[in-house]
């Protein structure tokens, strides 16, 4: 039969490559919203709400790519030998996998756009840009990354992000696009066990740095710290005083998961126009408001400074450590109430959660409507048992108490997100199979919501598949 094949100058065809899933987790700002745009610290950090991206390896004969990104509606294909694969491949501007790329390079953009521009014709102007955005930064690290001969694939996303929130969903997708593109090309090893150290540490920042391209498409000028968090996940430290310099940036892996409601006012919100009231009101009381966010500041580097210790977590003071930074997650939304970016649902969301006595609440970005989220009391989650499996009067009426906030919230029109804050960073289901079953792309397109979603691929169904680069 060989022998026929080479008669007929076929070559013999390569098994197609096994679907998998990569993943990534959203974040949000715990302190330093606002002080951080004017060179003070900011912590920020992964919630358990997260972008999973499956791959799916097409026949060589098929000769496409395509984007079936369910959540935003998007679905599209290009042919690959169409695209401006010759712009790309001139001399200085094809990158290699381990660049680093800082800036976008006009002409490249330019050479995209006519296969952007397409996309979507008849849909909502915001929603035309969101495709557009999300297509945009796909094929400029595809067109980088990968080469006239990639293979055929879907690419299909799934996100338990709320959008346009501030927590960080384009970077997490940005980030699952990275790491496939950079799987698929093989300029990544593992993630597996024995994994050195070392080696962890330069392929997360090697996907960070493609996920940072992915959110200078999108965005032009974005920070970094979003791309950071949901690369490294944990928490980091992240502080910028020069703007024609890179932030200073310390990854906090060491940081706790943390029982956290994240709650959404459902009020719309600009963080632009927040931001700039901040400035605004900085020109008009310089040193007042320079102490206001040096205050902010203190609060942030009082918080590095508990998380940094290596008693954080011990039994004996857990539950006074996150009572430190619970109290002062409460100063900082004070704080950042003075600058006037709070709104009067954030304020009586702030009030519910004080009532109940379950936690500690804050704005989390830029304010003025958008998200808040509640560091849980110990015990708040418990039904009938604390932490150490006794018998507890408080954690049974803390969990009760919950059950009445949860309740009163659904009535006053907030949508509450249960999640942990902390966690896993970018991480890998390859193959895409969970407990013995295969995840195919039907199945995982239409699964109906957010819970199904977690339910289908979640690490909780099986915490061996799920595989991370951990330094």
């Amino acid at each position: 039969m060989a022998a026929q094949t080479a008669a007929k100058g076929r070559k013999d065809s390569n098994p197609l490559a096994p679907p998998f899933i990569v993943s990534a987790p959203g974040k949000t700002i715990v302190y330093g919203e606002h002080a951080v745009v004017h060179g003070k610290a900011a912590i920020a950090a992964a919630i358990s709400l997260r972008s999973y991206l499956l791959c799916t390896t097409l026949t060589k004969s098929r000769r496409t790519v395509t984007l079936k990104f369910r959540d935003l509606d998007l679905d599209h294909t290009w042919n690959i030998p169409d695209l401006p694969w010759s712009t790309f491949a001139q001399p200085g501007k094809k990158k290699k996998y381990y660049d680093r790329v800082t800036t976008l390079d006009e002409e490249l953009l330019a050479a995209m756009e006519p296969h952007i521009s397409n996309i979507s014709p008849d849909v909502e102007p915001h929603l035309r840009k969101q495709h557009h955005a999300a297509a945009g930064a796909f094929l400029y690290l595809f067109l980088s990354l990968g080469w006239q001969d990639s293979p055929p694939c879907v690419y299909s996303l799934r996100s338990t992000i709320p959008i346009g929130q501030g927590l960080g969903s384009s970077a997490s997708i940005c980030v699952c696009i990275a790491t496939a593109l950079l799987l698929q090309c093989r300029a990544l090893s593992g993630p597996h066990p024995d994994q050195q150290s070392s080696e962890a540490e330069e392929q997360l920042q090697r996907i960070n740095q493609w996920a940072f391209v992915g959110e200078l498409v999108i965005h032009g000028n974005p920070s970094g710290i979003d791309n950071t968090v949901a690369t490294n996940g944990h928490a980091a430290l992240f502080q910028r005083k020069d703007y024609n310099k890179p932030p200073s940036v310390s990854i906090i892996r060491n940081f706790p998961e943390l029982p956290l409601l994240l709650i959404d006012t459902c009020q719309p919100k600009s963080t632009a126009a927040e931001v700039a009231k901040v400035g605004a009101l900085k020109k008009k009381h310089p040193a007042v408001v320079e102490a206001i966010l040096d205050s902010i500041d203190a609060i942030t580097r009082s918080v590095y400074e508990v998380i940094s210790n290596t008693d954080f977590t011990s039994h004996e003071d857990a539950e006074k450590s996150i009572a430190h930074l619970g109290e002062l997650m409460s100063v900082n939304h004070s704080l950042l109430t003075s600058l006037g970016v709070s709104h009067p649902r954030l304020e009586r969301l702030r009030y519910l959660v004080d009532q109940s006595g379950v936690g500690w609440t804050k704005l989390t970005g830029g304010g003025g409507g958008g998200c808040a989220i509640t560091l849980l009391k110990s015990g708040a989650k418990a039904t009938t048992s604390s932490a150490n499996g006794d018998s507890s009067k408080t954690a049974h009426d803390l969990s009760a108490a919950l059950g009445d906030l949860e309740r009163q919230l659904g009535e006053e029109g907030f949508v509450k997100y249960e999640a942990t804050l902390g966690g896993e960073g970018a991480g890998v289901l390859y193959p895409a199979v969970i407990a013995g079953k295969e995840i195919d792309q039907d199945t995982f397109l239409t699964v109906p919501d957010r819970e199904a979603v977690e339910d289908l691929v979640g690490e909780h169904n099986d915490r061996n598949a799920w595989k991370y680069w951990r330094p």
